[in-house]
């Protein structure tokens, strides 16, 4: 998911933003807004890391919202073609 995304869907995403870093309030998250650059500070703050480091952990963190996105539509695509194969056998 590119960052545009993250921001567009902050709403939806920011909870498991929480999951992954649990000492991040939930007015972090809501001042963090999907920006990248924010969210990098924020963990960084929060939990006394490198800025670097922070970096990686939000990129490891995007990286895995991606494969869960690709995952997901994967399956629907799945669904989909089982779906088409069930109609034309009735």
């Amino acid at each position: 998911m590119n960052w545009d995304q993250v921001e567009g869907k902050w709403k939806q995403i920011k909870g498991e933003a929480k999951t992954r870093w649990g000492k991040l309030t939930d007015d972090d998250l809501n001042t963090v807004g999907g920006q990248r650059d924010k969210l990098v500070g924020t963990v960084q703050e929060r939990y006394g890391i490198a800025k670097d480091q922070a970096q990686r952990e939000v990129e490891d963190w995007n990286k895995s919202l991606r494969d869960d996105n690709e995952a997901l539509r994967e399956r629907g695509a799945e669904t989909e073609r089982e779906r088409d194969l069930n109609r034309k056998a009735s």
